[in-house]
């Protein structure tokens, strides 16, 4: 199975999972997915200073800015395993 194959799986599967991971946790998953299917993230974040969910968004993505595509997936897929193992 190739990098991207199982990488659409842990997509799939990642609805799949029983409990609610943690804040962080969703971040992580976020960052990866964003930094798999898009690269690096914009310098600019949300526009509102409000939209505080929209930022811990944009500060995630932007941490793993440099990351491959291959990284995020393979990253992306084992968190999604793991949490799945729960």
């Amino acid at each position: 199975m190739s990098i991207k194959e199982a990488f659409d799986k842990a997509v799939a599967d990642s609805k799949t999972i029983g409990q609610r991971p943690d804040n962080d946790t969703l971040l992580k998953l976020y960052s990866l997915y964003k930094q798999a299917t898009e690269g690096d993230a914009p310098a600019e974040g949300p526009s509102n200073p409000f939209d505080i969910v929209g930022r811990a968004k944009h500060q995630a993505w932007v941490a793993i800015n440099g990351m491959s595509a291959d990284d995020a997936m393979q990253q992306y897929t084992a968190l999604v395993q793991q949490l799945l193992a729960k």
